[in-house]
């Protein structure tokens, strides 16, 4: 189900709400519940647009009438049998205001109302789709009452007899019918069709009274599309039961069109004019005069027919007033446009023909708005003129005019006009980064901390040595293959230069070869020093990390006595020096430590 309250605050004009308000406080001072109703309550749930109001009051409404007037509201017109008055609000608000009323009919066409409930008030009614109710009082604000299930035939878009006799007794309804299906495009239903049929066969319509024919005929005009409701009536053959003097061919047809253009240009650009009064004259273009005052005569709302007679003299007012001096300026006539009445400003664009009126007007409808997008926003914001500055909707109101009267044309020209709404810059942050910065100073630098690490005490372990150590447990083999290297350079070189003599004398004595591999011998003790490159010192890695690992517990002598003849007889040509001098190194490393 939709949300009604979302509806009431969003689909409604900012008009429409005020009018409604005032009804409410009205009727609160009172004492009076009132409630949204008919066609409004129809609309909002459709999703049509909502043209007039309906509005009723548990109490007589037209005790309400001077109330409403000091609230700003015009009353048009009144009936007393139903209890109700016609409002006109500002910004072209239409509203019915009635009385919540039950309904008998003793004779066809002859109603008897008494005071009821909101329940009842919509059981009297037309159609399903307007016997709906919203609740505007305090506490049940935006409750819907449907009792015959209204939404429904709006989902179908069906209009269904509230009461099924109620075409006998009150036959203006099949006159109705035909008004919303010319306006919203719905058909009625199976049964309310088969008594359509029959109401017209057996002229029901003949018991209509002139009050009826008056409302209804007054009804066409005020249609947002009348001519196209005034053609269905005539294909139903209604027209002459209502007024036989009206009809589509009595309707300047291009003018009509000409004004619907102007309407909507107007509508663009934000001026909501309703075109009721305007219309009136095109539609009865081509009927005589007594005719067209006979009609104004008969319409329940006298202050339309006041509107009618006296637009034409404020369009006319509109129009000098937009021509003079007063609007020489774009701006000026721009905020003119604006606070002129919406009827008047439609009758001047329509009927007016000077080119000082047509002009401006073209200008509105086209070049003046592009003036919005030539705000510099960025050099605002440069400026720290944001959004949450105050005052900054009439800056941008005062820059939209001044930009639309060619006013500001360069960047320069937009600072100057700008710097007085700029506000002063803040101060600049505190910075504690100046503290922390002397703290790292007193520290010694990075390069000092290299140095120091590279020359340790007298007595004190490198931090080589310390580090490999620390990481031995995790990382037995690659720290002890480090130390046993960081101990081969710096232990002794004397047991180093021995271990070169007995590697080139061994392969000498003990096997007779060639040249060549005399020559790979001798250049062996730089394949000891550069271990990693080569696969010789690989084995002597692997020699080394057994010495290693087996020094602390067996003395490193037996082992290299066990092991030299083997390495001799295997290695005799290739390898043989590696594995006794890291043998010999091994041992004496392990003595020192």
């Amino acid at each position: 189900m939709a949300d009604y309250i979302y509806l009431l605050e969003n689909r409604l004009s900012k008009a429409q709400q005020s009018a409604l308000e005032k009804v409410r406080e009205v009727s609160g001072s009172k004492g009076f519940n009132v409630f949204l109703v008919g066609g409004a309550v129809r609309d909002l749930t459709s999703g049509s647009p909502v043209r007039d109001l309906d509005v009723v009051v548990q109490g007589n409404a037209l005790k309400l009438k001077k109330d409403i007037e000091k609230a700003g509201g015009k009353i048009s017109g009144e009936s007393e049998a139903t209890q109700a008055i016609y409002v006109e609000f500002p910004g072209g608000v239409r509203m019915e205001i009635g009385s919540t009323l039950s309904v008998t009919y003793p004779k066809p066409g002859k109603p008897v109302y008494k005071a009821a409930t909101i329940q009842e008030d919509l059981r009297r009614r037309d159609f399903t789709a307007n016997a709906m109710a919203l609740s505007l009082n305090q506490g049940s604000y935006g409750l819907l009452m449907d009792p015959l299930n209204g939404v429904a035939d709006i989902e179908n878009r069906e209009l269904r007899l509230v009461n099924p006799y109620g075409f006998i007794e009150d036959p203006v309804q099949m006159i109705r019918a035909v008004r919303f299906m010319a306006r919203l495009g719905w058909q009625l239903d199976e049964k309310t069709r088969s008594r359509y049929e029959t109401g017209k066969e057996e002229n029901y319509i003949a018991v209509m009274t002139s009050w009826q024919q008056g409302y209804e005929t007054e009804e066409i005009f005020l249609e947002e599309d009348p001519l196209r409701v005034i053609r269905r009536l005539e294909a139903e053959d209604w027209i002459k039961h209502l007024n036989p003097a009206i009809g589509s061919t009595k309707a300047n047809l291009a003018e009509i069109e000409r004004l619907r253009d102007s309407q909507m240009q107007l509508h663009m650009q934000g001026i909501q004019a309703e075109a009721a009064a305007s219309n009136f004259p095109l539609l009865t273009a081509k009927m005589a005069p007594k005719d067209v005052a006979d009609l104004k005569k008969s319409f329940v709302r006298h202050g339309f027919s006041a509107d009618i007679d006296g637009l034409e003299a404020e369009g006319k007012a509109f129009a000098a007033q937009l021509s003079s001096k007063e609007a020489a300026h774009p701006s000026q006539a721009w905020k003119l446009l604006y606070a002129a009445r919406p009827e008047a400003v439609l009758w001047a664009a329509h009927h007016v023909k000077t080119a000082g009126v047509q002009n401006k007007l073209k200008g509105f409808y086209g070049e003046w708005p592009q003036a919005r997008q030539k705000i510099p926003y960025a050099l605002m914001q440069e400026m720290r003129i944001t959004p949450d500055v105050a005052g900054y909707d009439e800056l941008l109101e005062k820059l939209f005019f001044e930009l639309m009267d060619g006013k500001l044309g360069t960047v320069e020209e937009m600072k100057a006009f700008l710097e007085p709404y700029s506000p002063p810059a803040p101060p600049p942050p505190v910075h504690l980064r100046r503290a922390r910065a002397t703290r790292k100073d007193a520290k010694p630098s990075k390069s000092k901390k290299k140095a120091a690490a590279a020359a340790p005490a007298e007595g004190q372990q490198p931090v080589e040595e310390i580090a490999a150590s620390a990481a031995a447990p995790a990382t037995e083999k690659k720290t002890a293959a480090s130390a046993v290297k960081k101990d081969a350079k710096k232990v002794v070189a004397a047991p180093v230069a021995a271990a070169k003599k007995a590697v080139t004398a061994a392969p000498v004595k003990k096997a007779p070869i060639k040249a060549a591999p005399a020559k790979k011998v001798v250049s062996k003790p730089a394949v000891v020093k550069k271990a990693p490159a080569k696969p010789a010192p690989k084995k002597v890695v692997a020699a080394k990390k057994a010495v290693v690992k087996k020094a602390p517990a067996k003395p490193a002598p037996k082992k290299v006595a066990a092991k030299k003849p083997v390495v001799v007889k295997k290695t005799a040509v290739k390898k043989p020096a590696p594995k006794p001098v890291a043998k010999k190194v091994a041992a004496k490393s392990s003595k020192k430590r």
